[in-house]
């Protein structure tokens, strides 16, 4: 978007700040420093210059003395004033400069005092001189002026360093950023490359830092997931589209041939017999289809009640009676359990169920359920004997117009393949789940209802 600034710019803005704020700090720091050190010479420069008058004057026989020798001692120190006092009278002194009323004395180890007149800035102490015949006040102060030049100079030279080294730091904190990003330009690059039809590009997990190693990652499996489902749904296409071509073509066909000469009514009368099967075929395809679209979403029960699972089971077995009869197959039932659900989506789960085992058992087989209780969750197990299942095989069986036989040719079946993926579909919606397992001729599918049963059993 306009206006937005990258990660580069961003991490350099970053970058710059914290290196201006840290050499600002470190300048202001050495300037403070400087001046402080300063202040401490000075103050060892008066206390040193207090010491020599200190000694002038009990040495000095006379005023005139005493005068003569403290003008050398000016003479020779560029910059000190000196006053003393007796009292109000001045004992010596110029006029200028103006001492203030008092000063910090040096033996009580206080900074001196700074303060202006005119153009010069002083600085200064004051202490007790003991003379031969009296006490004097002694008032002595220095001008800063070279101080104050060379910290001066000192900040100006500091101010064009820091302003060199944070355009250096910006810089290199550019050429940092941009060059810790590269990986994600390659992951950019590598992503774009992504497409419908080349689904198997990937990151690069080892050529990036470990910082992106987890997003490389993370982008690789969300990849490989895609290629999964985006190969699933290819393939369930593919099945939904030769499902609905078959029963179409069955009925474009008999209607073809039906208009192609003049029949009686009872002739008529069987082709939309056969074409009415066909109808119903594709409406209960995308009836299951319809209800399949709406589990993606997640889907609440209609109704919650108390459900027995043997008695639901018992009158399925009495529905599904002629058809075992037909293939001589036996049907057992052990166990009993209650369970909160939904009435008609539980027994078409277990209809499903029922109806493919009886489907793909061969005859004089038996179909046999096992309801049991399991701790917290209650298990409804159905297992018929038949062909073994391949473990590969088994965890497709849930899918969209999946069928172990690819052949896709089921004469003795008006199934769409969607029978699993319902009863998948209706378990989930209860919290639940099914699953399969398959060996030495017997596969067993197992509904597993969580911690769903009442305290008790309906009267």
């Amino acid at each position: 978007m306009p206006g937005r600034l990258s990660l580069t710019a961003r991490l350099t803005a970053f970058y710059t700040l914290v290196s201006a704020a840290v050499l600002l700090g470190m300048g202001v720091l050495v300037s403070l420093a400087t001046e402080r050190h300063f202040v401490e010479l000075d103050h060892d420069y008066l206390k040193d210059k207090i010491g020599l008058v200190q000694k002038i004057v009990r040495e000095s026989p006379s005023q005139v003395v005493l005068s003569t020798r403290l003008d050398e001692l000016l003479g020779s120190h560029h910059g000190l004033f000196i006053e003393l006092r007796q009292g109000d009278r001045l004992v010596y002194g110029q006029t200028a400069p103006g001492f203030p009323a008092s000063l910090p004395t040096a033996s009580s180890g206080a900074d001196p005092v700074d303060w202006s007149e005119g153009a010069r800035t002083l600085r200064g102490l004051s202490s007790e001189v003991d003379a031969p015949r009296t006490a004097l006040q002694l008032r002595i102060a220095l001008d800063t002026a070279h101080h104050a030049h060379f910290l001066q100079g000192l900040r100006q030279t500091l101010a064009v360093y820091l302003l060199g080294a944070i355009l250096v730091s910006g810089l290199l904190g550019w050429w940092a950023a941009r060059r810790g990003l590269a990986p994600l330009r390659v992951m950019k690059e590598r992503a774009m490359t992504v497409t419908a039809q080349k689904l198997d590009q990937r990151m690069p997990v080892d050529a990036v830092p470990a910082e992106f190693a987890d997003l490389a990652q993370s982008l690789n499996t969300m990849l490989e997931r895609l290629q999964a489902d985006f190969a699933r749904l290819q393939e369930f296409s593919s099945d939904l589209a030769h499902e609905l071509r078959t029963p179409i073509n069955n009925l474009l066909t008999q209607t073809q041939v039906s208009l192609a000469q003049k029949r009686d009514a009872s002739a008529y009368q069987d082709i939309l017999a056969s074409n009415a099967e066909e109808f119903q075929r594709l409406a209960r395809m995308v009836s299951d289809m319809l209800f399949l679209a709406k589990t993606e979403h997640g889907i609440e029960l209609p109704n919650r009640e108390a459900i027995s699972l043997d008695q639901e089971t018992q009158a399925l077995f009495e529905f599904y009676d002629a058809v075992a009869d037909e293939k001589r197959i036996r049907l057992s039932l052990t166990g009993h359990a209650v369970v909160m659900g939904d009435r008609l989506m539980v027994r078409r789960a277990i209809g499903n169920l029922l109806s493919n085992a009886l489907r793909h058992s061969p005859a004089d087989a038996e179909v046999a359920v096992a309801i049991e209780q399991q701790g917290a969750n209650t298990t409804l197990c159905l297992t018929n004997t038949g062909v073994t299942i391949s473990p590969e095989v088994l965890p497709r069986l849930f899918d969209r117009f999946f069928r172990v036989d690819k052949s896709r040719s089921h004469p003795e079946s008006d199934g769409a393949g969607l029978g699993l993926s319902i009863t998948q579909a209706i378990m989930a919606a209860h919290g639940g789940a099914v699953t399969a397992r398959s060996s030495h001729g017997r596969t067993t599918f197992c509904l597993v209802f969580a911690g769903s049963h009442p305290d008790r059993a309906p009267v």
